[in-house]
């Protein structure tokens, strides 16, 4: 997420597995996507998804990036990825696929490892919640940390709620209309905190 009084800076955890990160892992950055402070610690190479989208979109306050199982089929069939209940309302009428052969040709090892890289993948984010990386995972944008939680969450939920939906109705869903998930987002707004007290007790052990 942003630095809450540091601007143009950012935290992330130093390169390491997510479930075992604490606070003395988190490393700050530049806007550059490189360490802050002469930190010599290994980070992440993927640090220039973060960067990029907090250059492009001054609105987002924390980005989560993940290789959620259960969005893949959505970034490489012809499947779209819309909401099926309200939790996942965020999520919009049209989730947009990065497909990162426009922009690093037909061999990359499908990272975003370069700011170039970054830079399209936060204009394909452009003014949606979540973004499908092709053969990759997602990323999700959102104004506070437990909000991105939320919506990174749901998002791998409604995933898998919508492979089963189009399964057992043979391609046929009802998903929600606009007023809908306009609705449920505003409800949602307001009890983010529920949910977020009890994830970060299940970080804690």
């Amino acid at each position: 997420m942003r630095h809450d009084s540091e601007a143009g800076v950012f935290l992330l955890a130093r390169s390491m597995a997510p479930g075992l990160v604490t606070a003395a892992d988190i490393m700050l950055f530049g806007e550059d996507g490189e360490t802050f402070g002469g930190d010599r610690r290994t980070a992440y190479v993927e640090r220039y998804i973060h960067s990029e989208i907090y250059k492009a979109l001054p609105a987002v306050q924390a980005v989560v990036h993940s290789h959620s199982p259960a969005v893949i089929p959505f970034g490489v069939t012809d499947a779209k990825l819309r909401p099926i209940y309200h939790m996942s309302s965020f999520l919009g009428r049209d989730v947009p696929v990065f497909e990162i052969r426009d922009t690093g040709g037909e061999a990359t090892d499908m990272l975003i490892r370069t700011p170039f890289l970054g830079a399209a993948l936060a204009q394909s984010l452009g003014d949606a919640t979540v973004a499908l990386m092709r053969g990759h995972g997602n990323v999700v944008g959102g104004r506070s940390l437990p909000e991105v939680v939320f919506r990174a969450v749901y998002t791998e939920a409604n995933a898998r709620l919508q492979a089963e939906a189009l399964r057992l109705g043979n391609g046929q869903v009802t998903y929600l209309s606009d007023g809908e998930a306009a609705a449920s987002m505003a409800t949602n707004a307001g009890v983010l905190t529920r949910a977020w007290e009890l994830w970060k007790a299940a970080a804690r052990g």
